[in-house]
């Protein structure tokens, strides 16, 4: 089944390629950096996003139009899911005042709208406005404060069922998540000690029994960034997971390299911070033994890197 060529492409900031043009992979495959890649990549479906960051100014709400701070007024985009779509054009006739952005997030059971503004609070008239939306909107939040509630959201890990944070990083599509959380799992093999650094919620926590460790999420309370963990902490695991956001994991790999752990399994969202972490894994003497493109920004310029080092 052809995909549905998006009426904003080229206008909306938002993707980078036409993910409908039959040259929408050779395009996103020229920016891959050379990284002697052990498989062919792997490729996300279009309209499977999950969540989607958009912004309002002004009483108008959308994306950002390309290279621009106007809006695009959107109430519906071919790039993701239909249960957020169903209830765009509802959050987008709200009587937005000043700016701001709002990320809204498939969950479980139902739909969650987070909104991050300048502006401390909402008006009668605005609470008065979200109370009248959809049901399928379980939760609605300006910025630290509950404006309606229905239940908890919930999100899945395959069969661990958790509640979701507000702003709570989730990976964009379930498809993918599942894909990255089998590849993972496939490595991790029967190892007994694992850990799950940059663990977040726990997507690939659970699946592994890891040990997590971040500073928000399910796992044990640390900073990676500013308190890595030791190499003598490292040595207690056989297999190591890292996620980290886009900045890397500079600390951590230093560590990491002087450690003798035996695998490493390092996702990663940025390919530049990658390389850098990869030098510095291989000045410890491990050796990447995989690695795998995964499209999960369908349409955008971002790819995902897996990747094992072992030593």
């Amino acid at each position: 089944m052809k995909t549905k060529k998006c009426p904003f492409f080229n206008l909306c900031g938002g993707c980078r390629y036409d993910f409908s043009d039959e040259k929408y992979r050779d395009e996103k495959l020229s920016v891959l950096p050379n990284l002697d890649y052990t498989d062919d990549a792997i490729w996300g479906g279009a309209g499977q996003r999950r969540r989607a960051d958009f912004a309002f100014v002004d009483g108008h709400f959308g994306f950002f139009k390309k290279q621009s701070k106007d809006i695009i007024d959107i109430i519906n985009c071919p790039n993701i899911v239909p249960e957020i779509n169903d209830v765009l054009s509802s959050v987008a006739k709200l009587p937005w005042s000043g700016s701001g952005s709002v990320l809204i997030t498939k969950c479980e059971n139902g739909i969650d709208v987070v909104v991050d503004s300048v502006v401390p609070h909402f008006s009668a008239e605005f609470k008065a406005s979200v109370d009248k939306l959809p049901p399928q909107i379980i939760r609605f939040v300006w910025n630290d404060k509950i404006v309606r509630k229905y239940t908890e959201p919930e999100i899945k890990f395959n069969d661990k069922i958790l509640h979701y944070p507000p702003r709570a990083f989730l990976q964009p599509t379930i498809e993918t998540e599942q894909i990255l959380r089998d590849l993972v799992v496939n490595y991790v093999g029967g190892a007994r000690k694992v850990a799950d650094l940059f663990c977040g919620l726990g997507s690939f926590t659970y699946a592994t029994n890891a040990t997590g460790f971040d500073i928000f999420g399910n796992g044990i309370t640390r900073d990676l960034f500013k308190k890595p963990l030791t190499i003598k902490q490292l040595n207690n695991y056989d297999v190591v997971i890292m996620d980290p956001p886009r900045n890397g994991a500079d600390a951590q790999s230093r560590e990491l390299a002087k450690s003798n752990v035996k695998k490493i399994i390092y996702v990663s969202c940025n390919p530049n911070t990658f390389i850098r972490d990869k030098g510095i894994l291989e000045h410890g003497d491990y050796k990447m033994t995989v690695a795998i493109p995964v499209d999960q920004f369908v349409g955008a310029s971002h790819w995902e890197i897996f990747s094992v080092f072992e030593k």
